[in-house]
């Protein structure tokens, strides 16, 4: 007898998943997972982002949820049905299917593994990830606004004028349901998906326009992703769009979209502090909007300010007697001023590079770069060949993967085992540009490919520093036009430049510290309270273990990121325009179920282990 498509598979497994679990049998639905599968949910389960990796933990899952969540209708996802694939090499069989809940509709991906039980049809197949994600609301759809109401009506109101009107109101006389602080791409696309989901939100940025997050960097910055990885929600790069995107141009598209998109953005506006209040079960949020004080009374609260806290600025011993200009590397604006300068770059990832390669290209007299511990250079075209293309390129959208599709592909690998993915690419990336790590090497530098070889991003998940996408500077590094000192810490400080660990003086002019930034919660700890900061704990990172930024236990999902925490009403909202991008829809459906009033029981709700 011959062996069903990968289709009929996928759907057998779906009927049978579906039946199980529409008659309450916990028991039989587990076991329809390999003994260490996975099944990783966004929000449409748990009310969370949530991996349950094993039998033991998605049973307990199912067990605390499936009453109210009501699944069912599982299906091959309408025109999808081509698209289930078997992979001849390791015999997984991937899919995708669509799902209802009793107050959603979902949308999934799933990878199939024979149990090795041919001869019995209903149980050929184990699933070995499952992707489960909420899509939308019943009852609460995204819907395209009519834009005017047809007919005569009397003094009727312009489409501009009632603009106008709710951006008076708004924050005056009629109070917010979410304030978001930070107005970059993370603040402005989680504003566009509540504004379609009709949530009254104001963003407000300290910096008067949007986009100037990038607009008042140094002016040669340029993003390392290709614009594929890179999309906003809704509106995407036109096919015009360069495939690295300067900033200032990034930073204009951001200033058109937040306009296009209709969204309420306080530009010039900083977030002073915030309060919550139990028993109102709201925030008090104090704002200065162009030199007026205002409070604002949301009942949610978004921490958009980025992946990081604030800038880690060192304190070595004679700082206060060094005379020429020293800061920290996100104030650094303008390298044409220290033309024939000697310039010292403190650090040796993504930013110092940058910072180093700008100063050169510049005309600086002298550039040094100090590095103290290894980092993880991958090649910008390397990156795009063996870990981008098959996602987020021209080939990929050829071959039916658009962005959107490409997040939910990315989403469906668990953190667990996203190792074992990534591993051989960078071992092939290792080989394949050999002998530019080896002029590196030569010159001192310290290479690594992550913990285990497991690359650029993984390395990213769990502590969001520790590497560079080369596109150009470690050129500059391996021909000693940037000079390395390696390895080597600061000792000291004099009037005149830096004095190294290994006894060795460098003169300055110019001391830019490329020291990173504290942790992200760093932010809370400020705007609202260290006691709050510490009741929510650690910001990102999966509990990996690897390093002192990423201590255990293992979360399984990053810490605290797009989902509930310990504080009630508090949320944070950052990482990559890609990231930005998914988990800004997973966000949003989560507030603007509480807006409406709808039952969001949390399933596991982030625990805290650290507290920064």
């Amino acid at each position: 007898m011959s062996r069903s498509t990968p289709s009929e598979r996928v759907l057998s497994w779906l009927t049978r998943f579906d039946k199980a679990l529409s008659s309450g049998n916990v028991a039989a639905a587990t076991a329809m997972f390999q003994p260490e599968g996975f099944w990783r949910d966004l929000v449409s389960f748990t009310w969370n982002i949530k991996t349950m990796e094993g039998r033991a933990q998605i049973e307990q899952m199912l067990h605390a949820c499936l009453s109210h969540v009501q699944p069912s209708h599982w299906q091959l996802e309408s025109g999808q049905e081509e698209a289930c694939q078997l992979d001849d090499d390791s015999g997984v069989v991937d899919g995708w299917f669509t799902f209802e809940t009793a107050v959603a509709r979902g949308k999934g991906h799933i990878r199939l593994v024979s149990s090795g039980r041919a001869d019995d049809a209903d149980n050929a197949d184990e699933c070995f990830t499952l992707l489960t994600t909420m899509v939308e609301l019943k009852g609460y759809e995204e819907t395209r606004p009519l834009g005017i109401q047809h007919g005569a009506i009397k003094d009727r109101k312009s489409w501009q004028e009632c603009q106008e009107a709710e951006e008076a109101a708004l924050g005056y006389t009629q109070q917010p349901y979410c304030v978001i602080v930070g107005g970059g791409q993370g603040g402005i696309g989680l504003g566009a998906r509540l504004k379609q989901l009709n949530v009254p939100t104001i963003i407000v940025e300290k910096l008067e326009r949007p986009g100037d997050t990038w607009r008042k960097r140094y002016k040669t910055l340029t993003l390392h992703d290709p614009m594929h990885y890179d999309h906003m929600p809704y509106l995407p790069f036109p096919k015009t769009w360069p495939l690295f995107t300067p900033s200032d141009k990034l930073a204009d598209w951001l200033e058109m979209y937040t306009k296009i998109m209709d969204l309420n953005y306080w530009g010039s506006t900083e977030c002073l502090s915030a309060q919550y209040h139990e028993e109102s079960q709201e925030w008090e949020v104090t704002v200065n909007r162009n030199g007026e004080r205002l409070v604002l009374r949301p009942k949610q609260l978004v921490l958009a300010t980025g992946m990081a806290g604030l800038p880690h600025v060192p304190n070595f011993k004679g700082m206060e007697q060094f005379q020429g200009e020293h800061y920290h590397s996100s104030q650094f604006v303008a390298a044409d001023r220290y033309i024939g300068k000697k310039c010292v770059v403190i650090g040796s990832n993504n930013s110092a590079h940058d910072v180093c390669a700008t100063l050169w290209e510049h005309g600086a007299a002298e550039v040094t770069m100090t590095q103290r511990s290894s980092t993880l250079i991958a090649r910008s075209e390397t990156l795009l060949d063996l870990a981008l293309n098959s996602l987020y390129s021209e080939e990929a959208i050829a071959n039916g993967i658009d962005h959107n599709r490409a997040d939910l592909i990315f989403a469906s690998v668990p953190y667990k085992i996203m190792p074992t993915f990534h591993i051989p690419i960078y071992k092939r990336m290792k080989e394949q540009d050999a002998e530019f790590y080896k002029r590196l090497e030569d010159v001192g530098f310290m290479l690594d490919f992550g913990d285990g070889g497991s690359g650029l991003f993984v390395k990213y998940l769990r502590q969001a520093s520790g590497f560079y996408i080369d596109v150009g500077a470690s050129e500059l590094v391996a021909n000693g036009s940037i000079k390395l000192k390696s390895p080597v810490e600061v000792d000291h400080l004099t009037q005149h430049g830096v004095v190294l660990s290994d006894g060795s003086v460098l003169e300055a002019d110019l001391i830019v510290y490329a020291t990173g930034f504290g942790p992200m919660n760093g932010w809370t700890a400020k705007l609202i309270s260290p006691k709050v900061a510490a009741k929510v704990g650690k910001v990102w990172g999966l509990g990996s273990n690897t390093s002192s930024r990423d201590p255990g236990p293992w979360e399984g999902e990053e810490r605290n990121m797009w989902k509930p925490t310990q504080q009630e009403g508090l949320w944070f909202h950052g990482g990559n325009l890609h990231q930005s991008r998914h988990y800004s829809q997973f966000l949003a459906l989560q507030l603007k179920a509480r807006l409406e009033g709808i039952a969001t029981p949390v399933y596991a709700l982030q625990e805290v282990h650290h507290l920064s």
